[in-house]
Parts: C-alpha cells; sequence; structure tokens
C-alpha cells in the first residue's frame, strides 16, 4: 500500500497514513446506495436534499468513506445552492483538485486524497478570505461535533 501525508485535526498536527484503496463492490457494500453513487460514481444529490443543511454547531466535516477530516464547521456558508458549501478545506493535504469536463462544463472535482471518493466541485465565487466556493456532496459527508475530537 502506498501512504501519504494528511492533516488530523483530533491531533492537530500532519500524519502519515495509508491510502484506501477498495474494489467498487466492497464499496457497494459498505455504503448506502446514495453514498456509492456520489462518491464512487460521480453522481450528485439533489439540491436541499443533504442532511448537513442545519448543522451550524462547532466540528468537523469528515470523508464518509475513509473518516478523513474535510471541512471545519467554522468555514461552512451559505451559498444558496442547496449544497453544503465551505470557503477552505481543513487542508490541501487532505483533498485532490482535478478537472472535471463532464456534462459539457469546465470545473475542477474535489476528492478526498486518502481513498479517492467524489467530494464534489470547487468554484472561484466563494467569500473572503480564500473566494473559493467549495460545493459539496453531504451525503459524501460525515459531521463530528467538536466534543469529538
Amino acid at each position: 500500500m502506498t501512504t501519504i501525508q494528511i492533516y488530523d485535526a483530533r491531533q492537530n498536527r500532519v500524519v502519515t497514513v495509508e491510502n484506501i484503496e477498495k474494489p467498487d463492490a466492497e464499496w457497494k457494500k459498505l455504503l448506502t446506495k446514495q453514498q456509492y453513487e456520489i462518491t464512487t460514481r460521480m453522481g450528485t444529490e439533489a439540491p436541499g436534499s443533504c442532511p448537513f443543511t442545519e448543522v451550524h454547531g462547532p466540528g468537523i466535516f469528515r470523508c464518509v468513506r475513509c473518516d478523513t477530516d474535510l471541512f471545519r464547521s467554522s468555514t461552512k456558508f451559505e451559498s444558496g445552492t442547496g449544497w453544503p458549501s465551505f470557503y477552505e478545506p481543513v487542508s490541501l493535504l487532505n483533498v485532490v483538485e482535478r478537472p472535471d469536463n463532464s456534462l459539457g462544463m469546465a470545473r475542477t472535482e474535489v476528492l478526498c486524497a486518502r481513498c479517492g471518493s467524489h467530494l464534489g466541485h470547487v468554484f472561484d465565487d466563494g467569500p473572503p478570505p480564500t473566494g473559493k466556493r467549495y460545493c459539496m456532496n453531504g451525503f459524501a459527508l460525515k459531521f463530528g461535533p467538536e466534543g469529538d475530537l
């Protein structure tokens, strides 16, 4: 297995971890149908269907597939799109950005650096201080309240 470095918010430091690679059939067994379609097949949920719309308390949004820390709730903002939006990830070590020209659009896809889970897309129309809008699929995330850190 290969290893990568990610930022672990619970330990407040960069750690070396093994990449998580599983065949599609195994992800299908481990995830709900909606989680599988989004994270493994690059699907998207309907706007406004995310279970995290009303989550505003302190904590960390993590990858539903591998539990990697992705976004702090303090960076979440209301974008009006119907999807959870953040202006920056916990660390750029924890996400991978790559061009996505599917559906006749030029976008930047965001994936979990550890397991390759499709999370959503990032756009350059977010608020200060970064000007970024990480528009994520809520079903690709899970939330851990601050007390769980």
